[in-house]
């Protein structure tokens, strides 16, 4: 009997080769390459779809005139959103900067509003920054192109006399 010898484990060898691959393969001359076939036209398949809900005017008009009383916005860009004294109003309130705050920004943190005839709005909002709330009034007037556009606007009270020149 033989006695077994150790035979030392020996590493793998490396691969001499690697697997083909499609671009190893010599292209013939004469073949030129395919274009793939035309497709037919793909015709999307129509899914019912919900019109996406607009915001109301009440909600759209309290979120920005907040943001022109905080500063976020300029009030220019309430010209084309106003009607009447309803931009001198803002203008003057803007001056103020009665929502501007530090720290807590304020939000719309509710809305009502009043139909006191067909086409226009009379809401009010409950803003809140932190702890503290102010209120803000306004009336919504629709247009004959039925753009809905703000005709008076008031913050925390009814606004101080105007001086007889404006």
């Amino acid at each position: 009997m033989r006695a077994a010898r150790a035979v030392p484990a020996r590493a793998p060898r490396p691969a001499t080769r690697r697997p083909p691959y499609l671009t190893d393969a010599p292209r013939p001359a004469a073949v030129p390459a395919r274009e793939p076939a035309p497709a037919a036209p793909r015709v999307p398949v129509q899914t019912p779809r919900r019109p996406v809900p607009q915001p109301r005017p009440t909600d759209h008009f309290a979120e920005l005139l907040l943001a022109v009383l905080s500063g976020q916005r300029p009030v220019h860009s309430m010209l084309r959103h106003t009607a009447g004294r309803a931009y001198d109003e803002l203008a003057d309130l803007a001056e103020r900067g009665p929502l501007r705050t530090r720290g807590t920004r304020p939000v719309v943190r509710d809305i009502g509003y009043y139909v006191p005839r067909e086409g226009a709005l009379e809401v009010f909002a409950r803003i809140g920054a932190g702890d503290r709330l102010r209120a803000m009034a306004f009336r919504l007037e629709q247009g004959s192109d039925l753009r809905w556009r703000c005709t008076a606007v008031e913050l925390g009270g009814p606004r101080p006399p105007r001086p007889h020149g404006h």
